[in-house]
């Protein structure tokens, strides 16, 4: 038996339209991931990107569980002693509500340059209007 590994010109992509409105960041963000990877479709192969293109809109409407909007906070450091920089997720998600999925989502990709590829197949929007309408994305529903 051989293996069969999909071309480049194989790979059909859809796009994928998630609305980020009441649901929970972490169930959001491994399903999308999943999308991206490429998981759902039957021609998954580890070490190519497979996966969808996925646009997130309200994302600033995005919920945690528990204590964790108090609690959350996101770390940066600019190299320099003594420039760590702690964010709390609440002001995090008040000037950039973009990059709180786009953070949650990274976590959950591979850490190597198919990682950083895959990653570029996410749009994210802090509205409920994108401009991406031209590529007619499938509604996903994600429970939660």
């Amino acid at each position: 038996m051989t293996t069969l590994t999909p071309k480049a010109r194989e790979i059909e992509r859809q796009w994928w339209l998630v609305d980020a409105e009441g649901v929970t960041l972490g169930r959001l963000a491994s399903q999308v991931a999943r999308i991206l990877r490429g998981k759902h479709k039957p021609v998954f192969t580890p070490h190519l990107d497979t996966g969808d293109c996925v646009v997130v809109v309200n994302a600033s409407k995005v919920a945690l569980t528990g204590k964790k909007a108090e609690q959350k906070t996101y770390f940066r450091h600019s190299g320099y002693v003594g420039k760590e920089r702690h964010i709390p997720f609440r002001r995090m998600l008040e000037t950039k509500p973009e990059r709180v999925i786009e953070l949650a989502v990274k976590g959950m990709l591979p850490k190597n340059a198919l990682g950083r590829q895959i990653k570029n197949n996410l749009r994210v929007y802090a509205g409920a209007e994108h401009p991406h309408k031209g590529q007619n994305p499938q509604p996903l529903k994600i429970e939660g």
